[in-house]
C-alpha cells in the first residue's frame, strides 16, 4: 500500500478550486445578513426600507440564495469520487476512510454550530454524505437518474401541495416569522453574556434543524451530491476540452431553467409556491450554471487570470468558511464589537466583499509556505490517522 498524502498542486483541478472559492464567496453573501441580524425570524423587508437595501436583498435572493450551498454540495459529491479514486489507487478501503472523513467533519461542524455560529452546514454535509456510501460505486447513468428522481419527485409533490394551499387562500407566511424571537436574538447576541449567546445559538440551531428542516436539507443536498459524483465520473472538469460540447449544452439549459425559476416570484407573485420553486429548482440549476461557466471560462487565458485568485480560497475552503464565522461573530456579537442589528444589508454586502478580499490575500500568503489550510490539515490528519505534511518543501537552488 502507498502512503496516504495530500494531493500536490500539480494533481489538483484548478477549475474545481476556483469553483470552491466562488462558492465560499456566495455562501458568505447569503450568510452575512444572518451573521449581523435576526433575519431568520423576520419577514423580508420588515427592518430595512432604504432602496439600496431592497436592491441588495433582491440581488442576493436572485443570484445567491440557494445557489451556493447547492454548488458546494455539487463539489462535495465531485470531491467524494476524487477521494474514492485516490484511496482505492493506494490500496485502501474507501468505506473506512470516507466514514472517518465524515465523522471528523461532523465533529468540526458540531464545534462550529454550538460554539461559533448556529448556521453551520457542515453537520448536514456530514450526515447527508453518509448516503454516498450507497452510491459511490454506481455507474454514472444511474447516478444521474437517482439525482433527478430525488430532486424532482419530493420537490414536485411538495410544490403541488403548496400550489393547492395558495389556490385555497392558505398562503399566509406569518407563521414562519416571529418578531418576539427576533427581539430576543437581538438582545442576546448584541447585549448578552457568553452564556446568553450560547443558549441563543443553541435555540437558533434547533429552530432550523427540526424534523421538517432535516428532510428539507436531505432533499436539497443529496441530489447535488449525486450530480457532482456524476460529473466526476464523466470527467467533466478534469478533461474540459473533450467535454466542451456537453458542457455548453448543460450551460445553456441550466441558465434557462435556473433564472426562469429564480425570477418567478418577481414576474408573477411572491408566495409560498413561487418562492419554493425559486429555491428548490432555481437554486440547483443556477449552481450547475455557475460551475459550468467557471469551467468554460477557465479555458480562456484572460478569464483564467481573472479567476485564479479564487483558487487560493478554494484550496482552503474549510478554513475560509470557518474564518468567516469566527471573524463575523467577533464583529457582531457582544463578546466582540457588538454590532449585531446595526448593519444595513447594503453595507453588509460591502463588508462581505472587503472581508473576502482579505481572505484572498491571506490564502495566497498562507499557501506560499504551506500545502493546505490549517483546518484542511486537521481534517486530513484525523481522517488518515497519520500526520500529514503541512509545510511546503524548500526549493533547492
Amino acid at each position: 500500500m502507498s502512503q496516504l498524502t495530500p494531493m500536490s498542486a500539480q494533481e489538483r483541478i484548478k477549475a474545481i478550486d476556483i469553483m470552491r472559492g466562488f462558492a465560499i464567496l456566495g455562501i458568505f453573501l447569503v450568510n452575512m445578513p444572518d451573521f449581523n441580524s435576526p433575519i431568520m425570524y423576520l419577514k423580508p423587508g420588515s427592518w430595512w426600507n432604504h432602496p439600496l437595501d431592497r436592491f441588495t436583498e433582491a440581488f442576493i435572493d436572485i443570484f445567491a440564495q440557494a445557489s451556493f450551498y447547492t454548488l458546494f454540495s455539487f463539489l462535495f459529491g465531485f470531491g467524494t469520487i476524487i477521494f474514492r479514486e485516490r484511496i482505492l489507487s493506494k490500496g485502501y478501503s474507501f468505506g473506512r476512510f470516507f466514514s472517518r472523513r465524515l465523522f471528523v467533519l461532523l465533529i468540526i461542524g458540531c464545534i462550529h454550530a454550538f460554539f461559533i455560529w448556529h448556521g453551520d452546514i457542515l453537520i448536514s454535509y456530514a450526515l447527508t454524505g453518509a448516503f454516498m456510501l450507497l452510491f459511490h460505486n454506481v455507474r454514472p447513468r444511474y447516478l444521474l437518474i437517482w439525482a433527478f428522481i430525488l430532486l424532482l419527485i419530493p420537490n414536485g409533490l411538495l410544490s403541488l401541495l403548496l400550489l393547492f394551499a395558495v389556490l385555497i387562500g392558505e398562503e399566509d407566511t406569518a407563521d414562519f416569522y416571529d418578531e418576539k424571537l427576533a427581539n430576543e436574538a437581538l438582545e442576546h447576541y448584541r447585549d448578552g453574556t457568553f452564556i446568553d449567546i450560547f443558549w441563543q445559538r443553541w435555540h437558533d440551531w434547533v429552530y432550523v434543524n427540526n424534523v421538517e428542516g432535516t428532510i428539507f436539507i436531505i432533499i436539497s443536498l443529496l441530489p447535488m451530491f449525486l450530480l457532482g459524483a456524476y460529473a466526476a465520473k464523466k470527467k467533466w472538469f478534469s478533461d474540459i476540452h473533450t467535454n466542451e460540447k456537453t458542457l455548453k449544452k448543460v450551460w445553456f439549459f441550466s441558465f434557462l431553467i435556473g433564472f426562469i425559476f429564480k425570477l418567478l416570484p418577481y414576474w408573477t407573485k411572491k408566495n409560498i409556491f413561487t418562492e419554493y420553486l425559486q429555491e428548490m429548482f432555481g437554486g440547483p440549476a443556477t449552481a450547475i450554471f455557475y460551475a459550468v461557466t467557471i469551467a468554460l471560462l477557465s479555458q480562456k487565458q484572460w478569464w483564467n487570470k481573472i479567476l485564479s485568485p479564487l483558487a487560493a480560497v478554494g484550496r482552503m475552503s474549510l478554513t475560509n468558511y470557518l474564518f468567516q464565522s469566527v471573524f463575523c461573530t467577533l464583529l457582531f456579537y457582544n463578546y466582540g464589537l457588538g454590532l449585531y442589528g446595526s448593519v444595513r444589508p447594503f453595507y453588509g454586502l460591502l463588508l462581505t466583499l472587503v472581508i473576502f478580499c482579505l481572505q484572498i490575500n491571506l490564502s495566497k500568503l498562507w499557501l506560499q509556505h504551506y500545502r493546505m489550510g490549517p483546518m484542511e490539515w486537521i481534517w486530513r490528519t484525523l481522517t488518515y490517522g497519520q500526520k500529514q505534511p503541512l509545510k511546503r518543501a524548500i526549493k533547492q537552488e
